[in-house]
């Protein structure tokens, strides 16, 4: 895997300089972004912090304004030690990637049995690889199942428990991103389930407002900040939560001056609505049937796929309203059901027998469509708004997928013909391709789902520069 040019050894110089450089500033402010190296653009870019979150002050016990009690000064000669050989080690990681990016070279250490590469990616082998080598997360043991340490391993809402689970620990193999103490972590998982909240709190008499579950999330906060000094130390910055659930974002929402840096690991992930690319992390929907995790189908060639396009499903949503009018038993090419009729092929076979699968919006951005989609080897069609697609910071979904905007949906037959076969089978092999990104694993493997996942926190991780 390596072919470096002839100006390698400048390069590296200058890169390894240029870090160093901004390494030694002692402000609380975002790096120059590292998302935007392993990107096509050159562009840098940065995240905003709300400085203030750093300082919120203490309101009386039983209020409902954010508090966090002076955490316990311990800025030791050792502490401070730890801390700077972490944030060291995380601008050696910001040279080796933004110089496989100017070089497009990268030499691993360890035979590859995968390599991402092709038009698909842009450039994560070497983000990936230095992930491997130094990421470290500290999951807070405060809290009890089943609202915290617990979440759904079974339906739409799966992936949010399988994640707690992984980085928890609940018995199974512990992840190698798991610190042992939390003086070596990069960043700091707030392990509460929005979902059992949700289904334990709010049932069966609790009116259903975003109130008692937003009081949750604060509140767990307030305990791992009273006991620990991290949150304080980055006002948050270096601290996610994870949900699947639609009300997932809903929990941190309010109170930005308290929660305004968190990073917000959610599969609504919806930039209308307050999802910033730069800071946040879209979580795939993953619908799991009976708890069985399995890889995806063998999938069909192109060859074998009369059908244009195909969806089913309920009326949620304008976006679905809209398909469902104008496509609702109407042709034979784009087939479109609210209800499959009885008797006929599965879900998965109509799927499997399909160019392409409609990928709608529902009440919510997200849909477990996309995913599946991908299982069946059939190319999505992301018919959404403001909808921030999965591991966008190293996939190209343009290769992959089409997007079909909503007020075009009367056009999906035209859009869809208008696509040449020969780039339609490039997508679908792409399609195939990416799999291995959504399948979910238990424990998790290199490039599965929540690997992906961990490695779009750890580019986060990376864009942060904190002054402590």
């Amino acid at each position: 895997m390596s072919c470096a040019p002839s100006l390698a050894p400048f390069l590296v110089l200058l890169v390894l300089l240029v870090s160093l450089v901004v390494f030694q500033r002692p402000d609380f402010t975002t790096s120059h972004s590292v998302l935007t190296a392993i990107s096509s653009s050159s562009s840098s870019s940065s995240s905003k912090l709300n400085h203030n979150a750093a300082v919120v002050p203490a309101s009386p016990v039983g209020s409902d304004e954010p508090f966090i009690r002076p955490s316990v000064n311990l800025s030791t000669q050792h502490t401070e030690r730890k801390e700077g050989r972490l944030e060291q080690g995380l601008a050696r990681a910001r040279a080796a990637i933004r110089w496989a990016a100017l070089s497009r070279n990268y030499t691993s250490d360890k035979e590859e049995t995968f390599i991402p590469r092709g038009p698909i990616y842009r450039n994560p082998l070497a983000s990936y690889i230095e992930m491997e080598k130094r990421f470290k997360i500290w999951t807070y043991r405060e809290g009890e199942p089943p609202l915290v340490h617990s979440g759904p391993h079974n339906s739409i809402y799966a992936v949010e428990g399988h994640l707690i689970s992984e980085l928890g620990d609940d018995g199974e193999e512990k992840s190698p991103f798991s610190a042992r103490r939390p003086e070596d972590a990069h960043a700091f998982f707030l392990p509460f389930s929005v979902a059992n909240v949700v289904e334990y709190v709010y049932k069966p008499v609790v009116p259903r407002t975003y109130k008692p579950l937003r009081r949750f999330a604060r509140d767990y906060v307030r305990v791992v900040a009273e006991r620990h000094p991290y949150w304080r130390r980055s006002g948050g910055a270096d601290h996610f939560m994870a949900a699947c659930h639609d009300w997932g974002p809903a929990a941190t929402r309010s109170h930005p001056e308290f929660f305004g840096n968190l990073i917000r690991v959610v599969c609504n992930a919806n930039a209308s609505e307050g999802f910033d690319p730069q800071r946040d992390v879209s979580l795939p929907e993953v619908y799991i049937v009976d708890r069985r995790l399995s890889p995806p189908d063998s999938v069909k060639p192109p060859s074998q796929r009369p059908m244009l396009a195909f969806f089913a499903g309920g009326s949620h949503g304008y976006i679905r309203e809209a398909l469902l009018r104008h496509w609702k038993g109407k042709d034979e090419e784009v087939v479109v059901h609210e209800y499959l009729p009885k008797g006929g092929p599965s879900y998965g076979e109509l799927m499997g027998k399909s160019r392409y699968c409609l990928c709608p919006s529902g009440y919510e951005v997200a849909s477990p469509r996309v995913v599946e989609a991908i299982y069946a080897g059939c190319v999505p069609v992301i018919i959404s708004e403001a909808y921030v697609l999965p591991f966008s910071d190293v996939l190209d979904w343009s290769q992959l997928s089409v997007t079909v905007p909503v007020e075009r949906i009367a056009e999906i037959k035209d859009i869809l013909k208008a696509v040449p076969d020969g780039r339609y089978r490039k997508m679908q092999k792409r399609v195939v391709q990416v799999q291995r990104h959504f399948v979910l694993n238990r424990p998790a493997r290199r490039f599965d789902v929540i690997n992906m996942v961990l490695h779009s926190l750890w580019l986060r991780r990376l864009n942060l520069r904190l002054g402590y």
